[in-house]
């Protein structure tokens, strides 16, 4: 009888513990589901209103929460936004170059085209971010933290091509990584608006972009490995 009693005690101590765990699991994930809710809809609100516009009613409505919700998870409008900024900024330098390069024409198309694909689906917060930058600086330089680290990283790949004698050691690499980016983020920003100053087609634009640049650096073709 004592062992049954014993076993039975256990079994309820093991029982309390799975329910805490997964109680305790089931209101953190809760919680991360009602921030990410309200993260996506500060940054649709944003990109329609501005910060000004973006009230904390309208984000608490089109994530289907109510205020009292972003106060709690944030703490504050300016909070929701600059995390919201960091939470961006981050995503758009998301693609990632190798340390060692291969063939640099197909891994900077790979590369090109993420970079364009990101920025291109975030388009619309960056043009309202950037409209806002004399009114909230901060807020556009948080933006575009992301293209200035995929800016660094494309840097750091060239550089690498320079060691291994695959581009030319005198080549203007600053210069060069600058006009690609620029027409990345103009592409992103200004293709449906001014569709015939960007090549076509669009599908088309990461390997063209990326033979101009590779050609400015003075990529070795001929020594590609195999």
């Amino acid at each position: 009888m004592a062992r049954l009693a014993l076993k039975y005690e256990l079994n309820i101590c093991v029982s309390k513990y799975l329910l805490a765990s997964l109680t305790r699991w089931s209101y953190t994930a809760g919680l991360m589901d009602i921030r990410q809710k309200i993260l996506e809809a500060a940054a649709k609100t944003y990109a329609q209103h501005g910060f000004r516009g973006a009230t904390t009613r309208l984000i608490a409505n089109e994530a289907g929460v109510n205020e009292v919700s972003i106060f709690r998870t944030f703490g504050s409008k300016d909070q929701l936004f600059q995390t919201l900024m960091r939470e961006r900024s981050t995503a758009l330098a998301l693609a990632e170059l190798p340390d060692e390069p291969g063939d640099a024409r197909i891994e900077l198309t790979d590369w090109v085209e993420g970079q364009l694909g990101m920025m291109s689906a975030h388009s619309s917060f960056l043009r309202k971010a950037m409209s806002e930058m004399e009114e909230r600086p901060d807020a556009a330089l948080t933006a575009c933290k992301g293209p200035e680290c995929a800016r660094e990283q494309l840097e750091t790949y060239v550089h690498r091509l320079q060691l291994a004698k695959r581009a030319a050691a005198d080549a203007d690499v600053h210069t060069a990584v600058s006009m690609l980016m620029s027409s990345l983020f103009g592409d992103a920003m200004c293709r449906d608006v001014i569709p015939g100053g960007f090549p076509q087609p669009a599908d088309a634009a990461p390997a063209r972009y990326v033979g101009i640049f590779l050609r400015a650096v003075g990529y070795s073709f001929s020594e590609i490995k195999s």
